[in-house]
């Protein structure tokens, strides 16, 4: 029964602090000073940065879908809807969830635990001193790389996504005029934007999840280290429940 009761707590708190964070940076995103370095730095951290890890999971991911299905579809023949199938997969679900669990893994780790580090040694303290309110410097720079640069990082992901579908399918012999024909007939662009429409979502999910954990960090290292896998594992099954949401109402 204790464990229910904390459980629940602790639910209650995470859902009021996250909510109370994004409230605060909505009501002071275009209040003074505007923080422009520290946006355009964490949009090169969380895009840039990013790309090479996103592109080379998505092209993985794309292959070992096509390595499952070619195989089937010879079957039954059915290998000309390989394409469509490999390609609907991509950019309705497996684009923007390897972008956003690898922006959750790689990017939100790390600003949980800086802001983390920040929190426990008294430097958020020193930023109010200074009259330099977190928000402004700490969260919104990280919602808006999030919101920003996660359809960037999706775009890239469902191009890789495609690709490496593409040439598993033409090592198992299926001519590339085949596979693209069958793509370009049943994809069409609703279902690019309805898969790009998750992405921002996503990368304001990260973000806030991780500075709420960076900002309630206390107890030294031990609790830098707790809120870096916090955010991690929370951020995660996140992404997997919007993803499942915003499914539901978009490709139903």
């Amino acid at each position: 029964m204790n464990s229910i009761l904390n459980m629940s707590r602790s639910l209650t708190e995470f859902i009021g602090e996250c909510t109370l964070i994004a409230g605060d940076a909505a009501r002071r995103i275009w209040s003074r000073p505007v923080e422009i370095a520290e946006t355009l730095n964490q949009m090169a951290f969380v895009g840039v940065a990013s790309v090479p890890i996103v592109a080379l999971t998505g092209f993985f991911s794309g292959a070992v879908i096509s390595l499952y299905l070619s195989s089937f579809l010879q079957q039954y023949g059915a290998t000309q809807f390989l394409g469509a199938t490999v390609g609907l997969t991509v950019i309705r679900e497996i684009g923007p969830v390897i972008a956003g669990i690898m922006v959750s893994a790689r990017c939100g780790s790390a600003m949980a635990a800086q802001i983390g580090t920040m929190a426990v040694t008294e430097q958020i303290d020193a930023l109010r001193m200074l009259s330099v309110h977190p928000t402004n410097y700490l969260v919104i720079p990280r919602i808006l790389a999030g919101m920003l640069m996660l359809p960037v990082l999706t775009l890239v992901s469902m191009w890789a996504g495609i690709t490496g579908g593409l040439l598993v399918a033409m090592n198992d012999g299926i001519p590339y005029q085949v596979f693209m024909q069958s793509f370009q007939q049943f994809a069409t662009p609703a279902d690019l934007w309805k898969g790009l429409l998750k992405a921002p979502i996503f990368g304001i999910i990260v973000a806030i999840v991780a500075c709420q954990q960076g900002l309630r960090t206390k107890e030294g290292a031990v609790g830098v280290g707790r809120a870096t896998t916090n955010s991690v594992v929370i951020s995660m099954v996140l992404v997997y429940v919007a993803n499942f949401l915003m499914a539901s109402l978009l490709f139903k």
